[in-house]
């Protein structure tokens, strides 16, 4: 370990402190709460620092300590004074290595802990957009970790060419899911009924999922326009679109929807529900789960999760969605933007006959658990830690 200013490691199990900005839902801070909750069942202190959300009642029942700093804000006093706060956590609990997970909360986290000798490791979750220098050099924060942990082999490839982050500094760790939540025998009659019923679903039409916040890049847009032109394949509107998620106050986005619904005649053949509290249950009652995403998602959750559930998946062809979806296999692969392929995927994944569909959902739970569950999201990440701690021997059996 780097010569720091805590007690001496060997005394007391070694600690993590995690940062980030907050705690309110998404991807990040998924992988967060479950690497605390994984570091603690084995036996490490495991700490995050964020500006706080309903996610830190989990971290509290893992018996994960959470403190509440402005992490989340990009203001420069504010990340200033973040780095003296962050610094005096790092001393008085103490701890012994910092992961930052988020490019505002890096600046000071990184700052800190060279402030005390602890390895700094950040996590590179995008492929982050940089259209002047300035821009980029913000993004930059991810890419200071004595190690960078890439959630994609596409974002490490960024990384590496964007940003000059030399590949013995960079590791992959897709993220995990959790498969104790979303397992297909786990979810109960009653609670697919219940969100059946919420959403006005009717017997008999095939139900076309698209889960993801309300923000135009998710492609929302194209799926409408896809339904309109899957109708027109079809000769019929035999199937229902779930646009499924919460607007976080881009209510003119959303006004845009209810807009091009109506101009494209979907009629009854629409829902748009909001949030859902109950995704398990929200994904065992498509017949199709939809990514539509018109930028490259970094990993793109959604897909492995649907997955996870046996439900075949149609994704856009790019970003992390390549590594995710076996096309063919667990479901297809279409160009970014455009509704017309993505029409032909949607008749072809819910016209496929009973024994294909069969043969989807065992191929897609196996590729999930072989590839991308959280115990070896998690497994991975304490690896690089002990790494960077004790050396690259420990923790290998050499």
């Amino acid at each position: 370990m780097s010569d720091s200013l805590t007690d001496p490691i060997a005394s007391r199990p070694p600690a993590v402190l995690q940062v980030l900005p907050a705690l309110v839902t998404g991807g990040v801070e998924r992988g967060t709460v479950d690497l605390a909750r994984a570091l603690a069942l084995a036996g490490w202190k495991s700490y995050v620092a964020s500006a706080g959300g309903p996610m830190v009642r989990e971290l509290e029942r893992a018996g994960v300590q959470h403190f509440t700093l402005p992490l989340a804000s990009k203001n420069p006093l504010v990340m200033r004074k973040n780095v003296a706060r962050l610094e005096t956590l790092l001393r008085d609990l103490p701890v012994d290595l910092v992961h930052a997970r988020s490019r505002a909360p890096a600046w000071s986290a990184r700052a800190a802990a060279r402030n005390c000798g602890l390895p700094f490791v950040t996590t590179f979750h995008n492929a982050y957009k940089a259209d002047n220098w300035l821009k980029k050099l913000w993004n930059s924060s991810m890419a200071k970790g004595d190690r960078v942990i890439a959630i994609s082999r596409f974002v490490a490839d960024f990384a590496h060419s964007r940003y000059g982050v030399p590949w013995t500094r960079l590791t992959t760790i897709p993220r995990g899911t959790d498969l104790t939540k979303f397992d297909p025998t786990r979810v109960s009659p009653e609670r697919i009924t219940q969100l059946s019923r919420a959403w006005r679903l009717e017997d008999g039409l095939s139900v076309i999922l698209l889960p993801g916040r309300l923000t135009r890049w998710k492609g929302q847009a194209v799926l409408l326009r896809a339904l309109a032109k899957l109708a027109e394949i079809r000769g019929k509107r035999d199937f229902v679109g779930v646009v499924l998620g919460d607007h976080q106050g881009r209510e003119s986005y959303r006004n845009e929807l209810y807009a091009l619904a109506e101009q494209l005649k979907l009629g009854g053949s629409l829902r748009l529900p909001g949030d859902c509290r109950d995704m398990p249950a929200a994904l065992m009652l498509a017949d199709v789960v939809v990514s539509a995403s018109t930028e490259p998602e970094g990993f793109g959750r959604v897909a492995v999760e649907a997955q996870a559930m046996g439900r075949p998946v149609i994704a856009t062809d790019h970003g992390g969605a390549r590594e995710t979806v076996l096309e063919g296999e667990t479901g297809w692969l279409v160009p970014p933007g455009d509704s017309t392929a993505l029409a032909e995927a949607l008749n072809r994944a819910i016209s496929i006959s009973p024994e294909q569909r069969a043969a989807l959902r065992q191929q897609a739970i196996a590729h999930v658990a072989a590839h991308f569950t959280s115990e070896a999201m998690c497994a991975a990440y304490i690896q690089v830690y002990t790494d960077l701690l004790f050396g690259p021997e420990a923790g290998t059996g050499t």
